[in-house]
């Protein structure tokens, strides 16, 4: 152990009395690693931002619409007394079955007129959104076709400047109270579908748009048994309709995945594009390890010549090298933390709860710089340790 020791005190020694070369030789490594490391936590983050944020929403439903590519779509129609139907015929696999109906109304409160987009609703809610105010669509509501909404915040302040609950509202020409109002949706993975809407209990949408519905949207009793609820409810529509209709089944657990796939096929790609860049470091360490064992020729005989053997040269050299990875890998490291860092932040602000796997970009970091040091530079320490003494001692 001392003797590893003394070698680390000389190789630091060396890379001292070669200081701005050696900054120029981990140049390399700092870039290469901080870039690895930020592309990792960065992609991370982002994944686990976007989880959480499909968390809030709750699990993940299947969907169920007509396609419009057959034959006859209109044989296929999804028709609201399906709805009751359905859920007998898949009650062993299925949780709730309801009608999902959108569209867009006018709007009228206080004088001001527009259109937005309104939602049906249910008193079933997986997802964990909170209220700004008052309460959500409930079951009494639905059972009973009430004439009440909820409104995002965007609608609360545009109609109601931020004080909408217990107040009225027409939607396409009749009167709703507006019983609850949103807290803002965080992000902006769903903004486009969730910055300005209302909902209101989709049995007073249907009454007021008879005729057929959207889609079916499916909540199964089990996470796994996704697909196999999809196949039932499928299944139970062909029997309604016959066996010629077709209906796409959209998973939005499926979409999720393979978002979260397409991020770590991005981020595997741009690692390899980093990890390029500590290729080229590397080669650049080799380099100046092999000019370093140019310039100490006379040493290395000296060295030899009192006795020290190939094992001795070896490691000395080897540490001079894998010191000079460590320090790069060490401040490349650092730069992509604080780059991780505040993407995370950035992250958290608009999609969710990111979390960085700080001891992995660790770990990776001083994996890849110890592997760097020990692969570079071995070439240049074994060269070092064949010179001849007598030879190196005459340069």
């Amino acid at each position: 152990m001392s003797r590893l020791l003394a070698y680390g005190r000389e190789a630091l020694e060396a890379i001292w009395r070669n200081r701005m070369r050696s900054i120029l030789t981990m140049l390399g490594m700092i870039i290469g690693t901080s870039s690895v490391i930020a592309v990792l936590g960065i992609s991370h983050a982002a994944s686990t931002g976007i989880s959480a944020q499909i968390i809030s929403f709750g699990v993940p439903p299947i969907q169920i619409s007509v396609d419009e590519n057959q034959d006859d779509p209109v044989m296929a129609a999804l028709q609201y007394r399906d709805i009751a139907q359905v859920q007998n015929a898949t009650q062993d696999i299925v949780r709730e079955v309801e009608p999902t109906y959108q569209n867009s109304y006018e709007m009228v409160a206080n004088r001001i007129h527009a259109y937005e987009g309104i939602y049906s609703a249910s008193g079933y809610h997986t997802d964990s959104l909170t209220m700004r105010a008052g309460r959500r669509i409930s079951d009494d509501d639905v059972s009973g076709g009430a004439h009440v909404c909820t409104l995002s915040p965007d609608l609360d302040d545009k109609f109601f400047m931020g004080d909408a609950l217990g107040r009225f509202i027409d939607i396409n020409g009749t009167r709703f109270e507006v019983v609850g109002v949103y807290d803002p949706v965080k992000g902006s993975l769903f903004s486009s579908a969730t910055s300005a809407f209302a909902e209101i209990p989709y049995t007073t949408f249907h009454r007021m748009q008879p005729g057929p519905v959207d889609a079916l949207t499916v909540y199964p009793k089990e996470a796994a048994d996704v697909d196999a609820a999809g196949d039932a409810v499928i299944a139970a529509l062909q029997h309604i309709h016959g066996s010629r209709t077709k209906y796409l089944n959209q998973n939005f657990g499926a979409i999720v995945g393979g978002l979260e796939r397409a991020i770590g096929i991005i981020a595997a790609g741009l690692t390899a594009i980093g990890a390029v860049a500590l290729v080229v470091a590397g080669i650049g360490i080799m380099n100046i390890m092999l000019v370093s064992v140019v310039e100490r020729t006379r040493e290395i005989g000296i060295r030899k010549a009192i006795g020290a053997s190939r094992r001795d040269i070896i490691l000395q050299f080897l540490m001079e090298s894998l010191l000079l990875a460590l320090g790069g890998g060490v401040v490349g490291m650092l730069i992509g933390i604080l780059t991780t860092v505040g993407m995370a932040v950035l992250i958290s602000r608009t999609l969710g709860q990111a979390i960085v796997p700080y001891l992995l970009v660790v770990s990776v970091a001083l994996i890849f710089s110890i592997t760097v040091g020990i692969v570079f530079g071995i070439y240049p320490a074994l060269r070092a340790a064949r010179l001849n003494p007598i030879e190196a001692l005459r340069s």
